[in-house]
């Protein structure tokens, strides 16, 4: 094991001298943490960032070891849950595998050795379970960036916003250290699919804040429900699915979702949807982050403030161009909106431009890529433009 990190193990229990006991045979291989109770364990947890491998006592006064792990699969999905019990009751033991998904149910009186191996078993579980996960993540938001892709292609108004709102989603989930969040990720990703169901007009129309007519209002109300109908099939998006329904929830119903991955990714993805959107429609960032604050019960009002912190913390250093739509290149962000001749919307601004996008570009009329646009060039992104480009 000495040529891997070592893992992380949390036990928890009543009596100190047994998870003094469970450290003692354990700290040689593993990075061992101890806490006395349910409360004190999740506290531990979330000061570390997860564990491997989570032991936990069942008979414990104010949280038994049942409701502690069955919170521990909820916010650290990835952590394998060991049940450690002097009560043998088959009630008891049926409850814990249930709700807290168990991996091994040991009882007390437990040899050392029992111990130490039903540990190894679960670090071991803990890293196939990682294996897995990171390659689906990786599958998986592989293909779906393909399907935006190309959907960007069909609808850039919708689809456009979709890397706007993904990449301002990781950024903050970043500046919060939460790292791979894959499932917000996936879900900044979908967040506009089920506008798919909609006419391209009427999606501009939301996209600017226009006011809509009564039929259209039923439309667009109706997207979320489009949007679990087109991805509901598909295996292993069930927490995506969750972290969109969620941001259709009421705010006492958000609050119930607590800090986990669900409740956390919605409210992250309702600040940055809502967001987007005031800029979107005109506002600056201050009007924006000061219309949010009359929402902050909704979001979290400490959630808000860590990202109105980190949007005041992004310095104006980006460059700001005018060349010839052909001209444009991946990771610049159009600023301003393209249309054809005949008053079509081809590119809203706020378009960040991607490869398959530029595949697009080809396609259209030689006096439509002479147009010159204002771009947006990331400064740590630098973009060398030729002089015959600028012109």
């Amino acid at each position: 094991m000495s040529e891997q990190k070592q893992a992380t193990v949390v036990c928890v229990d009543d009596e100190a001298r047994v998870v003094e006991g469970l450290a003692l045979h354990l700290r040689r291989d593993y990075q061992v943490h101890t806490a006395l109770s349910g409360d004190e364990g999740l506290r531990k947890l979330q000061e570390i960032g997860g564990a491997a491998v989570v032991v936990s006592d069942m008979r414990m006064p104010g949280m038994d070891g049942a409701t502690f792990l069955r919170k521990v699969m909820r916010s650290y999905p990835d952590a394998t849950r060991i049940l450690l019990t002097g009560e043998p009751g088959r009630d008891a033991a049926v409850l814990a595998i249930n709700e807290g998904q168990i991996f091994r149910f040991l009882t007390k009186p437990c040899p050392p050795d029992r111990i130490k191996a039903a540990v190894e078993a679960g670090v071991i579980q803990h890293r196939l379970m990682n294996a897995e996960r990171l390659l689906m993540q990786e599958t998986l938001i592989g293909c779906i960036q393909a399907l935006l892709d190309v959907l960007a292609i069909a609808n850039p108004v919708a689809f456009g916003r979709a890397s706007r709102i993904k990449r301002l989603a990781m950024n903050f989930a970043e500046a919060l250290s939460i790292p791979g969040f894959w499932q917000l990720e996936a879900a900044a990703m979908l967040s506009q699919i089920g506008y798919l169901s909609l006419p391209v007009e009427t999606v501009e129309k939301v996209y600017y804040g226009e006011r809509l007519t009564p039929e259209e209002e039923v439309l667009v109300s109706a997207a979320p429900e489009v949007a679990m109908k087109l991805l509901g099939h598909i295996p292993r998006l069930e927490p995506v699915l969750q972290i969109l329904m969620a941001t259709q929830y009421s705010e006492e119903r958000l609050k119930k979702l607590g800090d986990g991955t669900i409740g956390q990714g919605a409210r992250i993805l309702l600040i940055v949807l809502g967001y987007d959107a005031l800029l979107t429609q005109g506002h600056s960032t201050e009007v924006a982050v000061q219309t949010l604050r009359t929402q902050a019960a909704r979001f979290g009002a400490e959630l808000l403030e860590k990202f109105a912190a980190l949007i005041g913390s992004v310095p104006s250093v980006d460059e700001v161009q005018n060349i010839p739509l052909r001209h444009v290149r991946p990771g610049m962000t159009i600023l301003t909106d393209v249309r054809t001749h005949m008053g079509t919307l081809l590119i809203p601004r706020g378009f960040e431009v991607s490869e398959t996008f530029l595949e697009r570009l080809r396609n259209l009329g030689s006096s439509l890529l002479a147009e010159k646009v204002k771009v947006l060039v990331q400064a740590a992104k630098p973009v060398e433009l030729k002089p015959e480009e600028i012109r």
